[in-house]
């Protein structure tokens, strides 16, 4: 769990709504030090085989069904995920 300017923000809620996404086969989020909020969240997304999307598609996704704190500060696309 993250603490985003003083609001509980749990990565599974975000992993999950990340996963709901046809482009995503995996992803993963993380609280990471923000100067403003004291934490933002970043997710890291594996791709399926062929699929492409943009960051901005990414956000937009999860702005439709998140709050606007939950939303990932930054995201970061990967081969694999340990």
């Amino acid at each position: 769990m993250g603490v985003s300017g003083g609001e509980n923000v749990y990565p599974a809620e975000i992993e999950d709504v990340l996963a709901g996404h046809d482009a995503v086969l995996e992803a993963a989020v993380v609280s990471v030090p923000d100067q403003r909020w004291g934490e933002a969240c970043a997710a890291f997304i594996v791709l399926r085989e062929g699929a492409t999307v943009t960051e901005q598609k990414l956000r937009d996704h999860c702005a439709e069904r998140l709050a606007r704190f939950k939303v990932p500060k930054t995201f970061a696309f990967v081969d694999v995920l340990p």
